[in-house]
């Protein structure tokens, strides 16, 4: 079982600039919970992340308040957001709708996933004028994007000022919903990057050897786009449980005995941080070009991951209100 000594035992390292900081948020699902959101937005912001991502929901459940939220990103808040966009359920016209709208609202990033089927109906069927992958859901944004571009001067022109960038997801374990191992894993990565794909974000994952020896990996087969770390704060085992259970990536024992050799949610807290802060560290020393922070919407965990490793210019503190 870790300890605080053993957490702290290696310093961590401060020369990893540049590297790229971001956090994933969800919309609110209901109207009462936005003032609590907007608040944790305004804090990850304090630390100047490079992009801030707003999830999707499964099957674009969450598509009204998630596009609310990728609008006032853009257009009132000092961050560059990047909109999930999922295509499992919907049908060809309801994507394209879907990101000429994103695209409308000032948005040059997405981030495509095909999404997971509905839960509860086994018997389930894609619809047949559908998108029923990430890789046609990539070809489908740049077609939409090099459709306006050709039919409005103004789009090109936007488009050479700001380049459309497609982010996809990666599992580097492989993945166990799926039932994808790692080196299947690489190989749909590399038919994302043909398809047009700019950057991966991971999936998450407990230990940095996971993540390194995949990248090594996909160098090795011919995976050229950065890969940034997705990395989830420990410090609450109910939400462990949780993503466990929607994952299938399960954290390891060592830290779930590490949690729970806290008699406190203070110490608690504590632990876990030092746990992803040296999961953090690690990556970052071992060459990844960047950390994307699973927020859940609690930005005190994320924020004091940086600021262990000396990387929030904020400097988060319980003073700055509760997430």
């Amino acid at each position: 079982m870790l300890t605080t000594s053993d957490l702290y035992a290696s310093p961590c390292r401060h020369d990893h600039e540049p590297t790229l900081v971001s956090f994933e948020v969800m919309p609110p699902r209901k109207p009462e919970a936005a003032p609590q959101f907007w608040l944790t937005v305004d804090q990850l912001i304090e630390a100047r992340p490079d992009f801030m991502s707003v999830t999707y929901g499964a099957g674009g459940k969450d598509r009204s308040s998630a596009r609310a939220v990728v609008d006032r990103l853009v257009h009132d808040k000092p961050v560059t957001p990047i909109a999930h966009l999922t295509c499992v359920g919907t049908t060809r016209d309801e994507v394209v709708a879907t990101v000429a709208d994103y695209l409308d609202s000032g948005v040059r990033t997405f981030l495509a996933l095909r999404g997971d089927p509905p839960q509860g109906q086994p018997d389930w069927q894609p619809p047949r004028e559908g998108v029923h992958s990430a890789t046609q859901l990539i070809h489908l944004i740049r077609t939409v994007e090099a459709r306006r571009c050709a039919a409005h001067p103004g789009e090109a022109l936007r488009a050479a000022v700001a380049p459309l960038a497609i982010a996809v997801a990666t599992f580097p374990a492989g993945n166990p919903a799926a039932g994808t191992t790692q080196d299947e894993e690489i190989q749909r990565l590399l038919v994302k990057q043909a398809a047009g794909a700019s950057f991966a974000i991971t999936q998450l994952f407990w230990e940095a050897d996971i993540y390194l020896s995949f990248v090594d990996k996909a160098r090795q087969e011919g995976v050229g786009i950065p890969i940034v770390a997705g990395v989830l704060p420990p410090t609450d085992p109910a939400r462990l449980h949780r993503v466990a259970q929607l994952t299938g990536v399960s954290a390891p024992n060592s830290i779930i005995d590490t949690l729970a050799w806290a008699d406190t949610p203070a110490a608690q807290h504590d632990l876990g941080v030092g746990v992803g802060a040296r999961l953090v560290d690690e990556v970052l020393d071992g060459g990844a070009p960047g950390v994307h922070l699973y927020t859940f919407n609690r930005a005190r965990p994320a924020l004091d991951i940086l600021t262990l490793l000396g990387r929030n210019p904020a400097k988060f503190t319980a003073d700055h209100g509760q997430d």
